[in-house]
């Protein structure tokens, strides 16, 4: 078919390869948007010619395009096409989103309880985190957060300072807002770890829990759009009514 001549999507997939024939529509797709002109915002060709062009079902071609629109690549615009993000979101964060924008979406007011933000000396584990050398000064951001029936989680950040952040912002903003919108920079994979552990009495104290009391704690990695390390976040959360919920999709 003339109309892609020029796309660079091979003629045919390999029904005899052990690599089902959606994976292979993915890799075609993956390797196709790189392309300048889809990055400059041209529409993919439709399903339904790229499975006419490859001799597959529309089903197999959906299916690859919406692995692509889930992981933040893509974008369908109902009555337009589909499209290259304008910005490339790893799919580990397309469901991550801050402690703000969590209650809100749940109609809940959030309360900041204590904020303090105080430049240190990077211990061995925070320099580890964030690629620097220990001693380096770095900004800590330390905040006790929850909603008018108290508190729900101690969250303490470490950042870089390549991001040139001076302490002074105003953090009782949603933290990853105002680093895309004053810094100019994008929060885009996070890394992290979650554990059990008990309350030890100052961490007691400041979540209004008995000593001893269950906490779950996250350990958390952020990365930047060009995969740099930005800031090194350790939260403590109320056990007792909180639940972390994963959504995994089956490969």
């Amino acid at each position: 078919m003339s109309m892609f001549k020029h796309t660079g999507i091979p003629s045919q997939v390999d029904p005899s390869s052990k690599v089902p024939l959606h994976n292979q529509v993915e890799q075609m797709l993956r390797a196709l948007i790189e392309q300048t002109r889809y990055q400059n915002g041209e529409l993919l060709p439709k399903e339904v010619d790229l499975a006419s062009h490859l001799g597959i079902a529309r089903n197999t071609v959906r299916h690859a395009i919406s692995k692509l629109v889930n992981e933040g690549l893509l974008v369908r615009k109902k009555g337009v096409g589909t499209q290259v993000a304008s910005r490339k979101v790893s799919t580990r964060l397309d469901s991550w989103f801050s402690f703000s924008r969590e209650m809100q979406g749940k109609g809940m007011e959030v309360v900041n309880y204590d904020l303090q933000a105080s430049r240190i000396n990077a211990s061995e584990e925070v320099a580890e985190a964030l690629h620097l050398q220990p001693g380096t000064k770095v900004l800590q951001l330390s905040r006790l957060r929850g909603t008018r029936q108290g508190p729900i989680l101690l969250s303490v950040s470490w950042f870089h300072p390549r991001l040139g952040l001076s302490g002074k912002e105003d953090f009782s903003r949603p933290l990853y807002q105002l680093l895309e919108e004053e810094f100019g920079v994008f929060p885009t994979v996070s890394r992290e770890e979650i554990s059990a552990i008990a309350a030890e009495e100052k961490l007691a104290e400041q979540l209004q829990i008995e000593l001893g009391a269950p906490v779950l704690f996250r350990s958390r990695m952020v990365y930047d759009s060009d995969g740099r390390a930005i800031e090194f976040n350790k939260v403590y959360y109320q056990g007792d009514g909180f639940t972390y919920s994963i959504d995994i999709e089956r490969k």
